[in-house]
């Protein structure tokens, strides 16, 4: 144990060993021996002499270190000291010690390629991986947290193979998000830093960290943290959800369809006491606003990028913003980042740049704040990364806002200026930009203003309107005439800054103002001067600096000669085209018009929206203006071509395309005027249906309360009626005697009503009697032909026999009826005349006696009503039987028409045979006689006819007599 103590520091008698025999040893230790004790004391040296024996352990030690944490998994301790000797040995943190810079970088790039070749070395073996990721999965402490910051360095290290190898392997990137669910802040903490690693670009595995709840986790941790007063943890948290986040259009859906944009605005819930920042809450609160930033940027897909900006406005997060942008005592870095950020949330969506023009500044009186920050973009004390910010902010305020643009530039026309003075507008501020005496501010001021006209034909030749007071008695000069007049002085002005820069933001005013708007070129060549200047500016050959207002003199002129609309006679197409051939050659002219394009600091400015310059020297292009150059630069190198008989094709050719547009825009016309009326119709329709429904409701309404009215007013009859009861008695029998009337009234009419029914079955039953008669008559008369031939129909004579007796029962009933009827009639009659008494005895007699004869006369009456409701009763069942009867005696007289019918067919029939065989009885006379004749002849003895008649009418004799016994 003598190499121990040496390792440990304990006393030796020996020569010292040198520290790559020691590790030797040591690794000989940990191979062959067979106590677990001597390995983890072996491993335990191996460790503490990591970090000063780097390389040495690297190269001995690692497959033994591979091997422990592969077969001794059951010690957590052995395992926990292997890891951390390899995370020594992989790691690329050093230790602070004294030594010179020079010393200090060279052993920077020495362990920068030390960690590399160690990483490499060990995941050359992806089981290596896999073996870790299996460690990390115990929940043991000195397990897990080595295990954690050895993969945390592989990925530094090896990024992309480490990713590669861990998204390849089962479960691998589920089973590091568990880190976050860790109760140990260690652990959670070293787990973010390890998925910030794993995230880095690669969108497969940000995709896989997204969909396993990783954004819920994050939010919950900066929330637990206190949120931008949170510590370093919450950094890390944002910066982990910037790698999610950043160019991964999946996971910015998945953000925003999971309401987590809702969650951050409680990030930018400052107090009002904002002094005192602390740089921790700086740095959170900068992340937020640049995650803020990741979901609206404008290279985002437009459809993303417009509902992440919809649901920053619902949820209220722009306000909160807005809310920070005017506070006071906010840190300038986050100012500006501020500012960048309300620009992308409210670039290109009309509902958050309406809301941005509605905000003013917490001051006396109250400004907007579009005023505000254009105050801090012309004030040449405000920081520059300020300034470049607030024209950011004013450029995407007016991108696709043609309501904004009006409103900028409305505020520079003569009928809009604030006459007293008291407000200053931002058309002001801009003029006042344009031509001061900063570079910077003349910059910012023409770009600004470029904006307010982009893409806005209108607005341009609203702008011609506007006038100057350049100084006292003399008169008003348009704002076309002062740019060209501030361009043509130059030098002569002493600015601060770049002299340069003035004039190129002038010129990209004056290109953009001018492309597509043929009335501004006019006024522009109505000035004898301009062309002459920009003439002389192309032909000169000037230095690198001047090259690039060359160019954009020549795009200026080439602008002017495109959108020419030859209203000038002096300066027509084809004249400046000969001009600029004479003083300055066409091969000469597209050469110095490509200079813009091939300028460095033009191609800087193409690649994104945001300006964003190094230093004020390097503020020369705007991303719009670029756009504006590549689509112009070959259209006017055509133009400059092409002669005057292709200008006249070309003009016809717009002519006609004007007459077209013309044509088209007035049935565009015509269209919304019809779709404004078919929407008036709609709504007017809407508005009858809805009318209309109201009025039925109503009506209901009103139907219910008559019927209520008329309920209450029958109760309120049935009650008077029953009050005069009680007050009079003498009416009460009267009133009672009335309502007795009614009732006998109503049995007289179902009287009536019975009798007429009565009569009518009393006809219907004669009907049915005479065609029975009949019937029977023609059967009996049928019955003396057929007695020969038809014995077999007497059974129907029967049953016609059976009818006949139903039909005597009926008649019996029917007399029984009408005699109960006329029993009633007298009954009736005789409570008429006893009503006609009543009514008459009150009048003759004292009030008791009355009293008790009409008690007596209603119990009768009651009784007898009683009576006649029975009878009627009876009298309506009768009515019904003797309806079934009628029914089914036509139904028997139907039968009997058929059975008649059908004895008829018969009749005749036999008549026919009857007919036949008398003609063959009387040719067998002939014959007989015949052959009696011959018979004589021949002296045969024949009997006479007369013996033969007699013999004849005996047989006949006999047979009736069988038959009449049959």
């Amino acid at each position: 144990m003598n190499f121990l103590r040496g390792v440990m520091g304990g006393p030796s008698a020996g020569p010292q060993p040198s520290g790559a025999d020691t590790i030797q040893k040591l690794c000989d230790r940990v191979a062959s021996s067979t106590l677990l004790d001597d390995r983890r004391d072996a491993v335990r040296a191996l460790k503490s002499l990591s970090k000063k024996y780097r390389l040495e352990v690297g190269i001995q030690a690692m497959e033994h270190l591979i091997h422990v944490l592969q077969t001794d998994r059951s010690d957590s301790e052995i395992i926990g000291y292997a890891l951390d000797t390899l995370y020594n040995v992989i790691s690329n943190d050093l230790e602070e010690e004294e030594q010179d810079d020079s010393e200090e970088e060279n052993s920077a790039k020495q362990v920068d390629d030390l960690g590399s070749q160690f990483t490499e070395i060990f995941i050359k073996q992806q089981e290596n991986v896999t073996l870790l990721l299996t460690l990390v999965e115990e929940f043991d402490f000195h397990v897990r947290w080595p295990g954690v910051k050895l993969l945390t360095s592989l990925l530094k290290q090896q990024g992309p193979q480490v990713q590669q190898i861990i998204l390849v392997s089962p479960m691998g990137v589920s089973r590091l998000m568990d880190l976050l669910a860790d109760s140990r802040e260690v652990i959670r903490n070293d787990g973010v830093l390890l998925l910030q690693q794993l995230t880095k670009s690669n969108a497969a595995i940000q995709k896989i960290v997204a969909f396993e709840n990783a954004f819920e986790r994050l939010l919950d941790i900066i929330t637990e943290e206190g949120n931008s007063d949170g510590g370093i943890v919450v950094e890390d948290c944002l910066l982990l959800l910037q790698n999610l986040l950043k160019n991964n259009n999946s996971n910015q859906n998945f953000f925003k369809e999971g309401s987590y944009i809702q969650r951050m605005k409680p990030w930018f819930e400052v107090g009002d006491d904002n002094c005192g920042w602390s740089a921790q809450k700086v740095t959170n609160l900068h992340l937020m606003l640049q995650l803020v930033r990741v979901l609206v940027s404008p290279t985002n897909p437009p459809g993303a990028t417009s509902s992440c900006q919809k649901a920053m406005f619902h949820c209220g997060l722009l306000q909160q913003l807005c809310t920070i942008l005017m506070a006071t005592g906010v840190p300038a870095d986050i100012l500006t980042e501020t500012i960048n950020t309300v620009s992308e949330v409210i670039r290109g969506c009309q509902t958050n740049q309406d809301y941005f023009a509605s905000v003013n500044a917490p001051s006396n009186p109250p400004r907007p704040a579009i005023v505000v920050l254009l105050m801090s973009m012309v004030n040449e004390r405000q920081p520059f990364v300020l300034r470049c910010a607030v024209l950011y902010c004013f450029q995407c305020f007016l991108y696709k806002n043609q309501k904004g643009q009006g409103e900028i530039v409305s505020t520079l026309l003569p009928s809009t200026i604030d006459a007293t003075g008291n407000s200053v507008s931002a058309g002001q501020l801009l003029c006042g930009g344009l031509f001061s005496t900063d570079s910077l501010s003349n910059w910012c001021a023409a770009v600004a203003l470029a904006h307010a006209l982009q893409e806005n034909a209108t607005l341009k030749e609203q702008l011609l309107r506007v006038q100057l007071a350049t100084s006292i008695g003399n008169p008003p000069v348009s704002l076309l005439q002062q740019c060209t007049n501030i361009l043509s002085q130059g030098d002569k002005i002493d600015r601060r800054g770049s002299k340069v820069q003035t004039r190129v933001g002038l010129l990209m005013l004056l290109c953009t103002w001018l492309s597509n708007c043929s009335i501004a070129v006019t006024h522009f060549l109505h000035n004898p001067a301009n062309v002459p200047f920009l003439t002389g500016q192309i032909a000169e050959n000037l230095g690198e600096e001047e090259q690039l207002v060359q160019g954009l003199c020549a795009l200026l002129l080439g602008i002017s000669i495109y959108y020419n609309d030859n209203s000038l006679e002096n300066y027509r197409k084809e004249k400046l085209k000969q001009l600029i051939e004479k003083r300055i050659g066409r091969e000469n002219f597209i050469e110095k018009l490509g200079f813009i394009s091939k300028h460095e600091l033009y191609s800087r400015a193409a690649q994104k929206p945001q300006p964003s310059f190094s230093s004020p020297d390097h503020m020369m292009f705007d991303h719009e203006f670029t756009k504006l150059v590549k689509e112009l630069e070959g259209v006017i190198s055509k133009a400059i071509y092409k002669s005057s008989e292709e200008d006249k094709k070309e003009e016809e050719v717009k002519k006609t395309l004007e007459q077209h547009d013309n044509i088209v825009t007035h049935y565009k016309k015509v269209i919304r005027e019809q779709d404004q009326e078919l929407e008036e119709l709609k709504q007017r329709i809407n508005t009858l249906t809805s009318q209309n429904e109201q009025l039925q409701a109503t009506v209901t309404q009103q139907v219910s309360q008559i019927q209520q009215h008329k309920d209450q007013y029958n109760l309120l009859k049935v009650q008077l009626g029953k009050d005069t009861q009680h007050h009079n008695s003498h009416g009460e029998t009267f009133q009672m005697n009335g309502i007795q009337t009614e009732e006998v009234s109503k049995l007289k009419e179902e009287l009536e009503e019975w009798k007429n029914k009565h009569e009518l079955l009393q006809g219907q039953l004669k009907e049915k009697d005479s065609v029975i008669e009949k019937l029977n008559s023609s059967q009996l008369e049928m019955g003396t032909t057929e007695q020969s031939s038809q014995t077999s129909k007497f059974g129907g004579l029967e049953h016609n026999n059976e009818l006949q007796k139903e039909l005597e029962m009926l008649r019996s009933q029917i007399q029984l009826q009408s005699a109960e009827i006329s029993k009633l009639q007298m009954e009736n009659q005789k409570l008429q005349v006893m009503v006609l008494t009543t009514t008459a005895d009150p009048m003759l007699g004292d009030s008791g006696a009355t009293a008790a004869t009409s008690s007596e006369l209603e119990g009768r009456l009651e009784q007898e009503i009683k009576e006649l409701k029975s009878e009627v009763k009876a009298l309506s069942e009768e009515k019904e039987s003797l309806k079934q009867h009628l029914d089914s005696s036509s139904s028997t007289v139907a039968i009997l028409q058929d059975e008649k019918s059908k004895l008829q067919r018969e009749v005749a029939e036999s008549k026919k045979e009857q007919d036949d065989l008398l003609v063959l009885l009387a040719d067998q006379d002939q014959k007989i006689s015949a052959l009696k004749i011959k018979l004589k002849d021949l002296g045969v003895p024949v009997e006479d006819e007369d013996d033969t008649e007699s013999g004849d009418q005996g047989d006949e004799d006999e047979d009736g007599d069988e038959e009449e016994q049959d």
